[in-house]
C-alpha cells in the first residue's frame, strides 16, 4: 500500500508540473535580496519569432551552455536545431553556428574504436545523420570543446553507438569525431588535462578517451567501464520508445576529484547512488550511497561535493573527506558505501545543472518544473534569492567572475515553453 501511495505521489507530482502555464518573463525581471541583486538582461529565443531584439532561429529547445575558459564566449547546444551556438559574453552577439550535420566529408576525422563500440542493429549508413548535441566540456585551455550527440538522427531509440564532435575553437569548425556508447549525455575533461570521460546514460557505461598532446588525431579510446552490467539493448528500430526511463542507471552528473585520482558518476535512475571509478587503475569501485534519490548533477569545489536533486528539488552538500572516507570502504562491483552527512536545501521542483562563480560562494540551480532559478548562499547552505526563467530551465553556467549566469530552457512537446537562453546578471552587495 505505501508503495503504492509513493508511487501516486509520483506520478501527480509529475502531471502537476507539466500542467503549470508557460512562462516568458521579460527582460528588466529583477529580484533584489541583501546579498545580491539578479536582473534579466537578455535573451536568446525562438518562441517568438518576430521579437527582433531576442529572436534567434538557431534556438530550438537549447539543452545546455558552457562559458568558455577565457570568459568570452558562451556556447550553447540546440538540441533539437542540431548546432552549437556561439555567443559573446560581453555583446551577446552571436558569433558563429556549428552544424551537425556529419556525411562522408567527415571521413578523415573520425577515431575508429570497433573494439568498444558496434552496431547491433542494421542501417543504411552509420556515418550520415544529424546529431543532436546534450552536453559540453572545454579541453586543452579551451582550444578545444567535446559535444556528444544524445543519438544519431537515425536510431530513434538511441540504443547503437552515438557519436562525439570535437570543435575547434578558433575556428569554430569540428576537427574530430569520436564514436561512443549509447545516448551519451554528461561529458567532462579531467584537472590534470588528460582523460574525457562521457558518462553514457543509454547501457550503464562510461568512457574514457586519453588527450594528451594537441594533436587530435593521436586521442584515442582507452577503456569504457561498466557500472555493475552494461545493458542489451535491443528495440525497435521504427516504434520510438521513452529512453528517459527504464535505462538502468541513467548515468548523468559527472565530476572528477581535484587530483584527478576518481571519476564520480550520479545514478539518476536505478538504485541511485554515486558511481566510483579509480583513475589509475580504471576500475569501476563501487557506489555511494546515503543521498537522496534521482541525483541529477554533481560539482566539486573548495573541498565539498555538491548534487542537485531533480525531482524533490534539492541541493546537497557534503565535505570530500567524507566523500574519500567512503571510497576507501568500497570494494568493487556490487559494494555501497554510504555518506552519511549531508547538508540540505530545499530548492525548486525539478532541480537540473547546479554551478558556482569561481569565488565558490553561491550555488546557482536551474529548477525546471517550478522554472525559476534558485541561489544557494553555499557558506549556510540556505536559498537566498529565486527569479522566474523561461519555461522550462535545464542547462545552466556561470562566467568566471560571476557577473553572468546563463540558463537555457527546453520545449516540452503539447506544452510549449522552452526555446530560450536566458542572461542574467548578477551584482553582489
Amino acid at each position: 500500500m505505501r508503495k503504492g501511495l509513493i508511487i501516486l505521489f509520483a506520478l501527480l507530482s509529475v502531471l502537476d508540473a507539466s500542467a503549470q502555464s508557460v512562462a516568458h518573463p521579460k527582460i528588466g525581471l529583477s529580484v533584489s535580496v541583501d546579498s545580491l541583486e539578479i536582473r534579466l538582461v537578455g535573451k536568446k529565443q525562438y518562441f517568438n519569432r518576430h521579437d527582433e531584439q531576442t529572436a534567434d532561429e538557431h534556438i530550438k529547445s537549447p539543452k545546455s551552455v558552457n562559458v568558455s575558459p577565457d570568459g568570452n564566449r558562451f556556447y550553447v547546444n540546440s538540441l533539437e536545431g542540431f548546432k552549437t551556438v556561439i555567443f559573446d559574453t560581453k555583446t551577446f552577439e552571436r558569433l558563429g553556428v556549428v552544424e551537425h550535420s556529419i556525411d562522408h566529408t567527415f571521413d578523415s576525422v573520425w577515431t575508429r574504436s570497433p573494439q568498444f563500440f558496434r552496431f547491433r542493429h542494421s542501417y543504411k549508413d552509420t556515418e550520415v545523420f544529424k546529431g543532436k548535441p546534450v552536453e559540453g566540456t572545454f579541453s586543452h585551455g579551451g582550444r578545444f570543446f567535446w559535444v556528444p550527440y544524445y543519438r544519431r538522427s537515425f536510431d530513434i531509440n538511441a540504443q547503437d553507438p552515438s557519436a562525439i564532435a570535437v570543435i575547434d575553437a578558433y575556428s569554430m569548425k569540428i576537427c574530430r569525431m569520436f564514436e561512443t556508447g549509447a545516448l551519451p549525455k554528461m561529458i567532462r575533461t579531467s584537472p590534470d588535462g588528460k582523460w574525457i570521460a562521457v558518462a553514457h546514460w543509454g547501457d550503464n557505461t562510461v568512457g574514457l578517451i586519453n588527450i594528451e598532446g594537441l594533436d587530435p588525431a593521436s586521442w584515442t579510446y582507452r577503456k569504457v567501464i561498466e557500472i555493475e552490467h552494461k545493458l542489451v539493448l535491443n528495440l525497435s528500430t521504427t516504434t520510438p520508445v521513452d529512453r528517459d526511463v527504464n535505462s538502468g542507471f541513467c548515468l548523468r552528473g559527472t565530476a572528477f576529484s581535484p587530483d584527478s585520482r576518481y571519476l564520480f558518476v550520479g545514478c539518476m535512475g536505478g538504485s541511485g547512488g554515486i558511481a566510483v571509478i579509480d583513475m589509475a587503475s580504471k576500475q569501476y569501485l563501487g557506489r555511494l550511497t546515503g543521498m537522496r534519490s534521482n541525483l541529477r548533477h554533481l560539482l566539486i569545489r573548495d573541498g565539498y561535493m555538491y548534487i542537485s536533486i531533480n525531482n524533490a528539488g534539492y541541493v546537497m552538500r557534503a565535505t570530500m573527506d567524507d566523500i574519500l572516507a567512503a571510497v576507501a570502504q568500497l570494494g568493487g562491483k556490487g559494494t555501497t558505501a554510504p555518506v552519511r552527512d549531508w547538508v540540505s536545501c530545499k530548492v525548486g521542483a525539478g532541480a537540473r545543472t547546479i554551478e558556482m562563480p569561481r569565488d565558490g560562494r553561491y550555488i546557482f540551480a536551474a529548477c525546471n518544473y517550478a522554472s525559476q532559478l534558485w541561489v544557494v548562499d553555499a557558506r549556510t547552505m540556505k536559498a537566498v534569492a529565486t527569479i522566474a526563467v523561461d519555461s522550462f530551465p535545464v542547462g545552466l553556467d556561470v562566467s568566471e567572475d560571476g557577473r553572468y549566469v546563463f540558463v537555457t530552457s527546453q520545449a516540452r512537446p503539447g506544452i510549449g515553453g522552452g526555446n530560450a537562453v536566458n542572461i542574467y546578471e548578477v551584482q553582489y552587495k
